[in-house]
């Protein structure tokens, strides 16, 4: 009791006892040794995500919240729902001290007769501090001392109500009434995670709160009474309840107060609680056009970057409660049209495979993610729909989304080929991509160390690929496997592998590449799209290879900018090896593999496709220079041929999923992505695109070793192309193709053939008789007929066939004509 008159005797004496701090007497000491000040923390708010229209303006993706809360200013709430809050709660608030001392007394009276804290007399001061103490409860993460802070702040107990009553005065010195009245709006509880008197107008009757009318304000305040009974979004039965305290309390009170007129009261009386509740856009799941899937990757790497937090659980706590407002790169107006083309082509799902389709587009020169799409709805719960549904996304690495890639097949032959041009190669280099080669592991270099291949390698060619001796540009735009096996052994695996790495390429499951012919050369290794993506982008911006970002800015609660990953740009490869990487990339468009994706319109394409072993994947990457798509379809988990299964999509008109990811990739460029323009690629220089052109050297006679050394230093790659009959003594080389003496561009390919010694001299016979002739032509399978020419000498050889030359004497027959 006599610590309940310690409250009264000082709070009698406010305002100047509260400015002074002064005691009033020595009976309130008790009262005195409690804490006299207490500062707002910064509120829990929703975390938002944001997406940009082609106009500037902002999407919102989806929104993250422990308390679904937007702090607001003083004139962005309604005037009707201040003076409602304030004539229901508090009509003395703009002239008591923190506490008011006539509620204060009725209420002690009342706590004596009960015998217990039954009646607070709360002024809004004091229930602002309530609820500050609240929050700073439910902002600690350990679980036991979360509950036991709550249990105190929430107490029935004088202590508790002394504290806050001290708490409430010391709050009055350093702040407006305005800046406690705002400060209580924004952190009041309305029901389930609904905090805040914008979240609450926004949930309950989907406008802003400075938009509430009169009616809607009063049932808002009448939620704050009693959130969990009073709120308007569960039954009729509440509702009820809700209109009823809104009614008989809340616009009463605004009447009695005078802050409203009598026509008014009696006309929101007579307005029915009509709620239009707007469930806000609570996590990636909400996303439109697909978009769920981006989103979950701009939350992983929000959860991933330290910026946010020392760890997992607090860069969790801090996406979820700091007032984040996130804008990302991503552009609605293509991230649409790519969720249409892979759906329109790829189905949510097959009984004859685990089918996947994603379409991801890059931006060159700034690595922005401008569109991700996939094949499924984005779920945080995808076992409620698991054929349609899925929370991994295919686009990313395992670590921001849970995909361990797929294979990218002869898309990879990409880096091959730069790195064949980057030693002194050209795209007019003449190779050979035969299905008759054979590779061991001594073929190949190595420098990485690694596995290289088994011995007796070969890599066979797609059906109607002869692999026949043809320009690099030739292969690449046919995809010749050999060919670039063939070209690889030629060159140092590892310095293929540092292409690829140059430009971001690693697997999706943060393993080191595989760098042996099948995994660097052939894209046998796991990889994500979007890598794909950003590695050509590289390529197309003159070799300057940007890391992907998917986040522009971010901004905290209270607008400041927080620091937002940014890309890395590197120039990876020589803007001149690039140009040529890009006009050899164009033909693979226009007269390549990839023709049926072309889109015809004008805009300049690049492109390369890829098919991994089995044909369970297939790509087709490219674009122009101002975006890049890497279009994968394939098997999610399985190894079942894409191309031999047919699997269309919804409005495919039934074109079999082999071809599915050339279709999308048209069709996205032609209706969207070329809007967006795309400069002409600059032609490469003579030296990369046709070499130059140099004289074979004549090495006949020489031993291989010999042949190798001369060719090669003269700018040549020579190629051991087997024996050959020849009447050179066995071993010694006896011919090349190209032919000594002949031109050539230099670095091409020239096929070595030895002599196995098997040519021997034919000796010419004619003239001679048969007996003779037969002696000189021991050994030699010999067949005679007789002329019935009457003018020829008898008994002599008329003639031969062949005549003599060099000839393989095993597998040649001599026909002679005598005369009788």
């Amino acid at each position: 009791m006599s610590a309940i008159a310690g409250v009264l005797v000082t709070a009698m004496v406010t305002p100047a006892l509260a400015v002074t701090g002064l005691a009033a007497n020595n009976s309130i000491g008790v009262f005195e040794n409690l804490p006299s000040y207490i500062k707002p923390d910064a509120l829990s708010q929703t975390s938002s995500v944001y997406a940009k229209n082609p106009d500037g303006s902002d999407v919102l993706l989806a929104s993250f919240y422990e308390q679904n809360r937007q702090t607001v200013g003083w004139d962005a709430i309604s005037q009707y729902a201040k003076d409602a809050l304030v004539s229901t709660e508090d009509p003395r608030f703009y002239v008591h001290g923190g506490v008011d001392v006539q509620s204060t007394f009725r209420a002690l009276v009342g706590n004596v007769v009960s015998g217990g804290i039954s009646s607070g007399a709360s002024t809004i001061s004091q229930q602002y501090v309530k609820n500050i103490l609240v929050q700073r409860a439910e902002a600690i993460t350990d679980p036991t001392q979360e509950a036991a802070a709550y249990a105190e702040a929430t107490a029935q107990t004088t202590d508790r109500k002394l504290k806050e009553a001290k708490l409430a005065i010391g709050l009055e010195k350093e702040y407006t009434k305005d800046d406690i009245l705002l400060g209580y709006m924004n952190i009041a509880l309305f029901g389930g995670r609904v905090y805040g008197i914008q979240a609450a107008s926004e949930y309950y009757f989907g406008v802003a709160a400075k938009d509430l009318t009169l009616p809607q304000a009063a049932s808002l305040i009448a939620i704050v009474n009693e959130p969990e009974a009073l709120r308007i979004d569960i039954d009729a039965e509440h509702t009820a309840a809700n209109k009823a305290r809104r009614d008989k309390d809340v616009l009463a009170s605004m009447l009695k107060e005078h802050t409203i007129t009598q026509q008014q009261f009696t006309d929101a009386v007579a307005t029915e609680v009509t709620p239009k509740i707007t469930e806000p856009s609570t996590g990636c799941q909400t996303a439109v056009y697909g978009a769920g899937f981006f989103c979950d990757y701009v939350k992983r790497i929000i959860e991933q970057d330290p910026t946010f937090g020392a760890s997992d659980e607090e860069r969790q706590h801090n996406l979820n409660t700091g007032g984040y407002k996130i804008y990302t790169t991503l552009d609605m107006q293509l991230q649409a049209k790519a969720f249409d083309v892979v759906n329109n082509y790829v189905p949510y799902s097959s009984d004859k495979l685990d089918i996947g389709g994603t379409f991801t587009t890059v931006q060159p020169g700034t690595g922005k993610v401008l569109a991700m799409a996939q094949n499924k709805t984005y779920s945080e719960d995808p076992e409620s729909d698991p054929a349609t549904s899925t929370a991994i996304n295919y686009n990313t690495d395992f670590a921001f989304g849970g995909s361990t890639g797929f294979q990218p097949g002869s898309s990879f032959k990409l880096f091959t080929l730069i790195n064949w041009l980057q030693t002194g190669h050209s795209l007019g280099d003449i190779v050979n991509g035969a299905n008759n080669q054979h590779f061991t592991a001594s073929n190949f270099t190595n420098s990485c160390g690694g596995t290289v291949g088994e011995a007796g390698y070969t890599a066979g060619n797609d059906a109607g690929e002869t692999g026949a001796r043809a320009s690099v540009l030739t292969q690449f735009e046919e995809s010749v496997n050999n060919a670039f096996i063939s070209m690889a052994s030629k060159l140092d695996l590892c310095d293929i592998t540092n292409v690829a790495k140059s430009l971001g390429v690693h697997r999706a499951d943060d393993t080191p590449l595989v760098n042996g012919p099948y995994g660097i050369v052939l894209g046998g290794n796991e990889v994500a799209p979007l890598t794909m993506a950003a590695a050509y982008a590289g390529v197309a911006n003159k070799g300057m290879y940007c890391s992907p970002v998917a986040i522009t800015n971010i901004t905290d609660a209270n607008g400041a900018d927080v620091p937002a990953p940014q890309t890395t740009c590197t120039q990876a490869i020589d803007p001149a090896i690039a140009s040529a990487a890009l006009y050899a990339m164009q033909g693979v468009v226009q007269s390549g593999t990839a023709t049926p994706a072309n889109p015809y319109d004008g805009t300049p394409h690049f492109g390369k496709t890829g098919t991994s072993e089995n044909e369970k994947d297939v790509w087709l990457i490219g674009g122009t220079t101002k975006l890049v798509s890497a279009s994968w379809v394939g098997n999610v988990v399985g190894d079942v041929s894409i191309r031999k299964t047919s699997v269309a999509g919804a409005g495919s008109g039934n074109v079999g999923s082999g071809l599915s990811r050339l279709y999308m990739w048209k069709d996205f460029y032609k209706q969207v992505g070329d809007s967006y323009g795309g400069d002409a690629f600059p032609a490469p220089s003579r030296s990369l695109s046709s070499g130059q052109s140099v004289t074979v050297p004549d090495v006949s006679g020489l031993t291989i070793s010999q042949a190798f050394n001369k060719l090669e230093n003269a700018g040549f790659t020579a190629n051991d192309a087997g024996d050959e009959d020849s009447s050179k003594p066995a071993g010694q080389v006896s011919s090349t193709n190209p032919a000594g003496g002949s031109s050539a561009t230099k670095g091409s390919e020239v096929d070595v053939f030895t002599s196995n010694g098997k040519l021997i001299k034919l000796p010419d016979v004619t003239g001679r008789s048969p007996g003779s002739a037969l002696s000189l032509l021991n050994g030699w399978n010999v067949t005679t007929t007789l002329s019935t020419d009457a003018g020829c000498k008898n008994n002599t050889v008329l003639s031969q066939d062949p005549a003599t030359g060099d000839y393989n004497q095993s597998t040649t027959s001599v026909a002679l004509v005598v005369c009788k």
